[in-house]
């Protein structure tokens, strides 16, 4: 499609995407590969961002970021009408209340658990007494939730909070985006990340349910934003060259 057809398309769908020439865009700062807060000004950065911020851009509207620290709470958000786009992992539950695009990006969810852990693979986790600490809500919570047959699944308000239950509170594992994890096993010791990941976690932008014009539009902007390179390109300049961009998608 060309640069005019989507702008034709975004013009369409604008006032369902910027209500009042303003594009809310729901960030999710619990999720570092996706958008990060710099500690020194507070400016945001990441691919969510750079994205909320091309689309803003397009529509020729102001963008106002809602800022959250775990992809539940920009799920419960949706009832208060806090936000007109988000960034979230696709999910069935969530699907009954929110229209998704393709995804954008694709990351891995996997378990910490401590060195002396026998537990060396995923599939090992799902055992009876085994618990796991998760941030509720998460696209790895839901996921688990469905599949998990055995194991205890103990959740917390985010990540950060199940990471601490995890260590101070003697559960066997943690659940979590590969990054994420990693970054915190390899600043505490006596962690380790099992190699292999229990999901693809499918990282995409959403609207509610309802906005079929801003709906449509939005998944052809993301497949062009990833066409044109914009998606890699904002992973690189944020340092999350272990990410993948999600292939292209049919429309």
């Amino acid at each position: 499609m060309s640069d005019a057809q989507l702008q034709q398309l975004l013009q369409q769908a604008r006032e369902q995407l910027a209500p009042g020439g303003v594009l809310r865009a729901a960030i999710n700062l619990g999720n570092t590969v996706l958008a990060q807060r710099s500690a020194d000004n507070g400016e945001l950065s990441g691919v969510s961002v750079e994205l909320a911020r091309e689309l803003a851009k397009r529509l020729g509207v102001e963008v106002q970021f809602v800022t959250f620290e775990a992809a539940g709470k920009v799920f419960e958000a949706l009832a208060n009408n806090a936000w007109n786009v988000a960034f979230l992992a696709i999910d069935p539950t969530r699907g009954e209340q929110i229209a998704f695009t393709p995804p954008y990006v694709l990351i891995e969810g996997a378990y910490m658990v401590r060195e002396e852990s026998p537990l060396q693979r995923s599939e090992q986790v799902d055992r009876s007494g085994v618990r796991i600490t998760v941030g509720a809500g998460s696209a790895y919570d839901l996921y688990l939730t469905r599949t998990l047959k055995e194991a205890q699944i103990e959740r917390h308000a985010t990540a950060a909070e199940a990471f601490e239950a995890f260590v101070t509170q003697g559960c066997d594992a943690a659940a979590g985006v590969r990054q994420v994890v990693s970054r915190y096993a390899s600043t505490h010791e006596g962690l380790r990340v099992l190699d292999d990941s229990f999901m693809t976690i499918r990282q995409a932008m959403g609207v509610p349910k309802d906005r079929f014009e801003a709906a449509s539009a939005l998944a052809v902007f993301i497949e062009e934003m990833k066409a044109q390179g914009n998606v890699a390109a904002a992973l690189a300049r944020s340092g999350q060259t272990a990410a993948v961009v999600a292939p292209p998608a049919a429309l």
